[in-house]
């Protein structure tokens, strides 16, 4: 066989995997257009060039099928990197970073600053419209100060997000991309663990599906085996038993708590997956890890 043939013959193939996998979507992209999705996006995926183009380009699609994306996004080895240049040591409990009057400041600006704006252009220059947010802007997200056998310091939970501004720009074309960080209460700012935050606009929004991106295949069991599909009350017990442990736990734990409030689905994916949201959302196969309340539903 020649080169030429050869190479026909190659890109044959390749055309239809693609129609196989446009295929298989379109039941998907029938069922959720209309639909909210929230998606916390951080670890390694923000970090390579290539996938956090991938990324944008997979939210921009999703916004293009008529799903509503929101974007919310992480930081922490950002956040970890500037503290220690600046010297100031850090300290963490049960996956949350316990945060001064100092680092806070410096987590507003990480945040709400470099990486915001990094994402926003990533998706604008994929061809989509994305305006950057803090839980600040708009009132978009109130919040209190986490209360644990230690102080956490300005480290805040969401008590009110403010659904109308989100309304606003899932009537439009805008994608909104979400920096973790609140007014508290008490008038002050507050660090929100990205993941917290997210879990807490996707109920408040009645998403269709909250997706966490990480830097691991999913929720493992005790045999480091990938867990497909599981309900609230299995993944407590894992919490329970210490299978799932250290920042894991508020991941596993705002998937149990927005599956139990007006959220269809839970997803824990590995974001180091080039196309992982595709993969998840439109094949039947899917990756990672699904949590909902009845997992036979």
């Amino acid at each position: 066989m020649t080169n030429n043939k050869k190479k026909i013959t190659i890109d044959k193939r390749r055309w239809l995997r693609t129609a196989s996998t446009i295929s298989e979507a379109l039941p998907y992209l029938r069922n959720f257009s209309g639909h909210t999705f929230v998606i916390k996006y951080g670890g390694h995926a923000m970090g390579d060039e290539k996938l956090a183009e991938n990324f944008a380009r997979d939210v921009v699609l999703l916004k293009h099928v008529g799903i509503n994306p929101i974007v919310v996004h992480g930081g922490g080895p950002q956040i970890g990197d500037m503290l220690q240049r600046l010297g100031i040591k850090t300290t963490f409990i049960d996956g949350l970073r316990v945060t001064d009057a100092e680092t806070v400041k410096i987590a507003e600006m990480v945040l709400s600053g470099h990486i915001n704006k990094e994402i926003v252009s990533q998706i604008s220059s994929v061809g989509g419209n994305a305006i950057g947010l803090s839980g600040k802007d708009g009132n978009l997200i109130t919040c209190k100060r986490i209360k644990k056998n230690k102080d956490l310091g300005f480290v805040g939970e969401p008590t009110k997000v403010n659904i109308d501004v989100l309304n606003t720009l899932a009537a439009s074309d805008i994608i909104p991309v979400i920096a973790p960080i609140g007014l508290g209460e008490d008038g002050k700012t507050y660090n929100i663990n990205a993941d917290t935050c997210a879990g807490a606009i996707a109920s408040a929004m009645s998403s269709a599906k909250l997706i966490m991106m990480t830097d691991v295949p999913g929720v493992l069991d005790a045999n480091n085996e990938l867990i497909s599909h599981m309900n609230a009350l299995d993944a407590r017990k894992l919490i329970d038993s210490q299978v799932v442990s250290n920042g894991m736990i508020p991941k596993v734990e705002t998937c149990i708590k927005a599956i139990k409030n007006n959220v269809g689905a839970a997803h824990i994916l590995d974001g180091r997956i080039t196309h992982v949201l595709l993969l998840e959302i439109f094949t039947e196969h899917g990756t990672g890890t699904m949590l909902r309340d009845n997992i036979n539903a």
